[in-house]
């Protein structure tokens, strides 16, 4: 059945952080929300691209040789094979948009 999501709504059931909740899947993808804060550790996916789309607050995308800041309404992809690191200065809510086989790192 095709039902609408109220992504506020879905941020406000839970405040832990770094841990995505699944909210959709389309076309073998999940949609997922996370809030985000301090650092998480250098990883990379070898067969998945990432999308970060920042609903609210500051994230900074940590690759090699540069530093993306990424603003609320903004998003970035990371592609596969890439290594990156996500920092939140501040909570950081995103929205994820990852294959249904990527492990939360």
């Amino acid at each position: 059945a095709t039902q609408k999501v109220n992504v506020e709504e879905k941020l406000s059931l839970f405040s832990d952080h770094w841990n995505p909740r699944i909210i959709g899947e389309l076309n073998g993808q999940h949609v997922k929300l996370a809030k985000l804060k301090g650092e998480f550790v250098w990883h990379q996916h070898d067969n998945e691209d990432e999308l970060f789309y920042v609903i609210k607050g500051t994230l900074k995308m940590e690759f090699c040789d540069k530093t993306v800041v990424v603003q609320s309404g903004e998003m970035i992809i990371v592609p596969r094979g890439v290594q990156h690191k996500p920092v939140a200065e501040e909570e950081v809510h995103i929205m994820l948009f990852e294959p249904t086989s990527t492990l939360n790192t």
